[in-house]
């Protein structure tokens, strides 16, 4: 780093806006390229970078010196980057959960209006994840073995085993809780 960057950072850290505004307009680019190359998206990369910037704004007092400060950015950036993923993640799930629990309450008013039962293992099955649901409905009620669920799933047999497992033991979890 520059005795120039330096002293701009200094006085950034002491309250000098002109000093903040000229680091933050040095170093978006960089930044910016980082971000465009780890997001793969022209806008999302904008969109944290100036997240970025506003936290660097917020945070310039904590900024140690121990990197440079380029990296200090990116490192902020990048954490911001992977905490959007995972909000999505969550955000995904959530919106999967809802949209199963809907197709549930459909599912079982298109049995029930037919005059068909709903059972309880109907009931406990909805409450697995599509993953495990499927492992469990190929293997026990429709027959295919391990290694022809893992063929059509394309996944290895091994990791069938594993979600069926994990299914039946959620499914005897759950059948049992409800006997009690």
């Amino acid at each position: 780093m520059g005795d120039t960057t330096l002293e701009m950072i200094s006085q950034a850290q002491q309250g000098d806006a002109a000093a903040l505004a000229v680091l933050l307009r040095e170093h978006y680019p960089f930044l910016y390229k980082y971000l465009i190359k780890a997001t793969l998206d022209p806008l999302l990369a904008e969109e944290i970078a100036q997240d970025t910037m506003v936290r660097c704004m917020e945070k310039i007092g904590t900024y140690n010196g121990t990197s440079a400060f380029s990296s200090w950015l990116i490192t902020i950036g990048s954490r911001l980057y992977i905490d959007r993923k995972r909000r999505w993640s969550r955000e995904a799930q959530w919106r999967e959960g809802q949209m199963q629990e809907q197709g549930n309450r459909s599912l079982r008013w298109s049995f029930e209006s037919r005059n068909m039962e709903w059972s309880e293992v109907l009931d406990a099955l909805s409450r697995l994840s599509s993953a495990h649901r499927m492992a469990v409905l190929l293997k026990h009620y429709y027959g295919y073995s391990y290694d022809e669920i893992g063929e059509m799933l394309e996944i290895p047999s091994g990791t069938v085993k594993s979600r069926v497992a994990a299914g039946l033991g959620q499914l005897r979890k759950e059948l049992n809780e409800d006997e009690v």
